[in-house]
């Protein structure tokens, strides 16, 4: 029976995040909640159809909070899965750029994390439905970074040190592509070195593409790069600077549909899906509630 005041907390926790062993994070908070009077359940993701399987932990367990222990792509999955369901989502960030986390100004200490995640409150944002099967909740785009991210995934290093790698390999062989973008306001034609659904302000490493962005006001932005100069475009990606606004165009938007030329480099929230001549989005306003501080 459910004690007053008693919940039921389900941990998805993707055991390779951040490069901890998979007991350090079962282990510190089962050590945490020791004392607590609510229940703990565990789900370690294996990769191998991982959304089936947390699907039908979560109908088996019936929690009351599912908690996403992982970098970006954990809170992706759980996100996907909570959206309209009226459980909360709460993060404790355990991977390497923790990008939705820093957007949230959620603490990345994983004490302090897990008093947001018993004590926080649920607060409404937004979602991307990208292509009509997929969901974004941080930033998706075609072009620059996309290929940047697949060089990143193939590349075997990870850390900094392997993403400067990859930045250096693409922009070597930096390319424009022509795109057709219709929103709901306008159709445009442009030239662009990468063109982004952002639903938040700043990629993991800190680089500030949309500095006007807000996950909660139920509208997400197409940010489309233009021109592209190699010093400051380094710099916006490991130093928190912005984009030159002078080089970037904003469009705010509900619904987007663009068509680029020839097929281009894709991803959605860090991970690569290929070559495509087309993407869409709508915005899926307040789909998910995410435990956040204060009451």
């Amino acid at each position: 029976m459910q004690k007053e005041g008693q919940l039921r907390f389900l941990f998805v926790i993707n055991p390779v995040s951040g490069g901890k062993g998979k007991a350090d994070w079962e282990t510190q908070i089962r050590n945490s909640m020791r004392d607590s009077p609510h229940v703990m359940e565990f789900f370690l993701l294996t990769g191998n159809d991982d959304e089936t399987s947390v699907r039908q932990h979560i109908q088996e367990v019936r929690p009351h909070r599912v908690v996403a222990v992982g970098g970006d792509g954990t809170v992706k999955l759980v996100a996907g899965l909570l959206q309209y369901s009226g459980i909360p989502l709460g993060i404790l960030p355990a991977g390497s750029a923790n990008g939705m986390a820093r957007e949230l100004n959620l603490p990345l200490d994983p004490a302090t994390a897990l008093e947001v995640v018993l004590s926080g409150t649920p607060r409404p944002i937004d979602l991307i439905l990208v292509n009509s099967d997929d969901i974004c909740i941080h930033l998706s785009d075609i072009g620059l970074n996309a290929l940047l991210v697949k060089y990143f995934e193939g590349s075997g290093t990870r850390g900094m040190w392997g993403y400067a790698r990859a930045v250096l390999r693409v922009l070597w062989q930096k390319q424009k592509m022509s795109a057709i973008i219709r929103t709901e306001e306008d159709t445009l034609r442009r030239r662009a070195f990468m063109i982004v659904l952002a639903n938040a302000r700043k990629y993991g490493t800190g680089a500030n593409i949309n500095p006007e962005g807000d996950v909660s006001d139920g509208r997400f932005e197409v940010v489309i790069l233009r021109r592209l100069n190699l010093i400051e475009i380094l710099k916006a990606l490991f130093t928190n600077r912005s984009f030159d606004s002078a080089k970037i165009e904003v469009l705010s938007t509900r619904r987007v549909e663009i068509q680029t030329k020839r097929r281009t480099y894709f991803q959605v929230d860090g991970e690569y899906r290929g070559k495509v001549q087309q993407v869409s989005g709508r915005i899926l306003a307040g789909a998910i509630e995410v435990l956040l501080p204060g009451k």
